[in-house]
């Protein structure tokens, strides 16, 4: 049982076996069992399988729990697995734990739930959702579309299932951006001129050429090259991945490049003004 489960059983399953709470206690004072949740044990410690941490957790939560928020991002993923496992209750209560982040719900849409790599996960559209609010919400709807996990009409009905939900206004205000300002590449170009006008922040070199790449926005003295994101509402895969390996052949080359996404230059002008200060200043003092 605990081979099909990444190494982990929940008592209720050994309660099953036949094994009673004396036997597995005695195994967990052994060391020959250990315990990751008051319910859920291991056959290894630490944890060694890919997504483990997740079992446990989703053994821990019971019924009614998938995965969703930043885990859900991850499995898809559009995002690096981070270091807690964030679940949805639907219409049930557990106790917390340090590791797990819960979401309560009374309700999920069944069109809004998924089973992915074995688990039951949040869609991707609802999971963009949920994390709507977060900074880097724009990188994550880019990746969802070049990796065709999901279009925007996908998007626009789960909203309309969920439109009390937190992130849903942050959704509806990034892809209202990009419908309404007719993106384009020049145009972005333009915004990103405005921004560090506006600033004060040095003048650096427009569109010029570093190993045989146009950069953005170039400052020669610090080795900082901006790039503007060519991946948009409807745009392509393969624009998408030319631009991702236009920045590894310049950090390959020892440029420092930032990428900023239309809703950056639009809607968080200051981000854009404190992350491109911060980098020059971090930069200078290298150098220094």
């Amino acid at each position: 049982m605990a081979g099909a489960q990444r190494a982990l059983v929940h008592l209720s399953q050994l309660r099953g076996l036949g094994i009673t709470r004396g036997s597995y206690e005695h195994r967990v004072e052994a060391g020959a069992l250990h315990r990751v949740f008051p319910t859920v044990l291991s056959l290894v410690h630490p944890l060694l399988e890919t997504w483990a941490a997740e079992t446990a957790a989703l053994l821990y939560a019971g019924d009614n729990a998938v995965l969703s928020h930043e885990t859900a991002a991850a499995l898809w993923g559009l995002a690096a697995t981070p270091s807690f496992v964030v679940i949805t209750l639907i219409n049930r209560h557990i106790k917390s734990q340090p590791e797990v982040r819960i979401h309560r719900v009374k309700t999920v849409d069944i069109r809004d739930l998924r089973h992915h790599q074995g688990f039951p996960v949040t869609s991707p559209a609802r999971t963009l959702i949920d994390c709507a609010t977060r900074a880097n919400i724009d990188a994550l709807l880019n990746e969802a579309r070049a990796l065709k996990l999901v279009k925007d009409g996908e998007i626009e009905a789960a909203m309309e299932r969920c439109p009390r939900r937190t992130g849903v206004g942050a959704m509806r205000a990034l892809l209202e951006v990009e419908r309404e300002s007719g993106y384009t590449q020049s145009k972005a170009e333009r915004e990103l001129k405005r921004i560090i006008r506006a600033s004060g922040i040095e003048w650096p070199t427009f569109n010029t050429y570093l190993e045989g790449v146009r950069a953005d926005a170039y400052w020669p003295q610090f080795g900082l090259v901006i790039e503007v994101d060519g991946y948009q509402s409807h745009g392509h895969w393969a624009a998408f991945q030319r631009d991702r390996a236009r920045d590894r052949k310049l950090i390959a080359a020892g440029y420092t490049v930032l990428r900023f996404t239309w809703h950056q230059l639009t809607l968080k002008r200051l981000q854009v003004v404190a992350e491109v200060a911060r980098t020059l200043a971090r930069l200078e003092s290298r150098a220094a």
